[in-house]
């Protein structure tokens, strides 16, 4: 990554005859303004998420967890405010299914449900690397596959990461919804689920890895 952050600084010519100032590159002539970077703002979203769906795809990942995570960035899977949206479930029945008390969204189930969201750290210290949870899920997903930096393999191991990680979460909703059954991250770990659920995880994506490493 030192690497990396080095290259950025190669095409930068220091100029002494020139003093210091502030520039708001988006808008050399009027300079910086509140509505300049609001449409800012707006316009990074939007290619944000198109850069999400740019890398989603991947050989080595199953159809239907591509297909799980296509609808995830963009909310279509059938959560309880999408069900009440569409007048299928009642607006009072809006809320987690894991109990937790808040309405169930797709950024609360794989972001911040108290029941899930501790998997993410738990994988994260297995990989060994820091990263911050974002509040959208798409930035939360280019941020995850680039935690580590921006080579190649890195970035398809991780994103295969990200992958089993929302199939898991999805699997365990899916079970207490149907089968009225799951376990809680804690749970796994207590019940020493956590080598299985370590290997599950890291296994996948190694081996896709070696096999995308391979095909070069």
């Amino acid at each position: 990554m030192l690497g990396e952050c080095t290259s950025l600084l190669y095409d930068i010519v220091l100029q002494t005859n020139i003093s210091d100032s502030w520039i708001w590159q988006h808008d050399t002539g009027g300079g910086y303004s509140m509505r300049g970077a609001y449409a800012l703002l707006t316009s990074t979203d939007a290619d944000t998420v198109a850069g999400a769906f740019e890398v989603i795809w991947h050989n080595q990942v199953p159809l239907e967890v591509l297909i799980l995570a296509w609808r995830l960035l963009r909310d279509r899977l059938p959560t309880k405010d999408n069900l009440v949206a569409r007048n299928i479930i009642s607006h009072d029945a809006r809320f987690c299914v894991t109990g937790c008390g808040a309405p169930k969204t797709a950024k609360h189930l794989f972001l911040s449900c108290p029941i899930f969201a501790p998997l993410w750290n738990m994988v994260r210290s297995w990989l060994g690397v820091v990263s911050a949870d974002p509040e959208l899920l798409h930035d939360h997903f280019i941020q995850f596959i680039y935690c580590s930096g921006g080579l190649r393999a890195r970035r398809s191991f991780l994103q295969l990461v990200w992958m089993c990680c929302i199939s898991i979460i999805w699997h365990e909703r899916n079970n207490r919804v149907f089968k009225a059954t799951g376990f809680t991250v804690q749970q796994i770990t207590v019940q020493k689920r956590e080598a299985r659920l370590k290997r599950n995880v890291i296994g996948m994506a190694r081996g896709s890895l070696v096999a995308l490493e391979s095909s070069k």
